[in-house]
């Protein structure tokens, strides 16, 4: 039998077949929005209109394109999203932007690096902020939010006007994701793709978190294999083929009107 290979070998080998093999699917800045928006819905990631996504507008100076007020993740079309600018002034488009956004305004101006914002008060995750529980990272599918998922121990109030966006951007920090105390989640991508991918994944890790909770202790990811995990389920085709099958999923789906539980 040969001499076992280090892991370098097959993380090498696994990122240059995936460059070859998973080819992502071409779509426009708001058809991406969209498809974003039924992946959100597929997965309860929204509440009525409380959630909001998105995404840094090529434009600058602040603008960002967002989905118009009143509609539901589950029926959003890419026609119904709006570019407005930092006043939240609709630019392009018909509607006005949920004035929830604007605390968007101020992690955009944080972070240079994030490009797409979701917040949503998926139920896990609301549980998690109900309780005042940090997210724990205590399974392999957590791993993404290993040293990258902040907390933020008192909730600032409704977040539409800029006091809130302050203090929720200065929490967030250098982070891709942040439990909202008596609020919800916010995930911030390099893409529309990663922070709808963290999204789901932070509501599928705090339903794991607290299913896990009345069993007994939780036991933590060691440090060193949290990262290797964290730095190979954030790659780039990684979050990009999920997406891609995620979207394959929701289109699947027939639209309905959501049950409120």
């Amino acid at each position: 039998m040969e001499d076992l290979r280090d892991k370098e070998y097959f993380q090498k080998r696994a990122s240059e077949e995936m460059s070859q093999h998973l080819k992502r699917n071409q779509r426009s800045l708001r058809e991406t929005l969209a498809q974003a928006c039924r992946i959100i819905a597929l997965h309860e990631g929204d509440a009525g209109l409380a959630g909001q996504i998105s995404a840094r507008s090529e434009r600058g100076n602040g603008h960002y394109w967002t989905l118009r007020f009143g509609l539901g993740f589950d029926e959003a079309t890419p026609e119904d999203f709006i570019e407005v600018d930092q006043d939240l002034h609709t630019v392009t488009g018909t509607g006005m932007a949920n004035p929830a956004t604007r605390f968007h305004l101020w992690v955009y101006q944080a972070r240079p690096d994030v490009k797409s914002i979701v917040h949503t008060h998926s139920p896990y995750v609301s549980a998690l902020a109900a309780a005042g529980q940090p997210l724990i990272v205590c399974q392999m599918d957590m791993t993404p939010f290993y040293e990258n998922c902040a907390f933020l121990p008192e909730w600032p109030g409704l977040p539409i006007a800029d006091q809130e966006g302050v203090i929720i951007s200065g929490a967030l920090g250098s982070k891709k994701a942040i439990v909202l105390i008596n609020h919800g989640q916010l995930t911030a991508g390099v893409s529309v793709e990663e922070a709808t991918y963290l999204s789901v994944y932070l509501e599928r890790a705090a339903s794991l978190q607290l299913r896990a909770s009345v069993l007994g202790p939780l036991s933590p990811v060691p440090g060193e294999l949290a990262k290797d995990a964290r730095d190979y389920l954030l790659k780039p085709h990684v979050v990009g083929a999920t997406f891609d099958y995620w979207g394959r999923m929701a289109e699947r789906v027939p639209r309905k009107m959501n049950t409120l539980l």
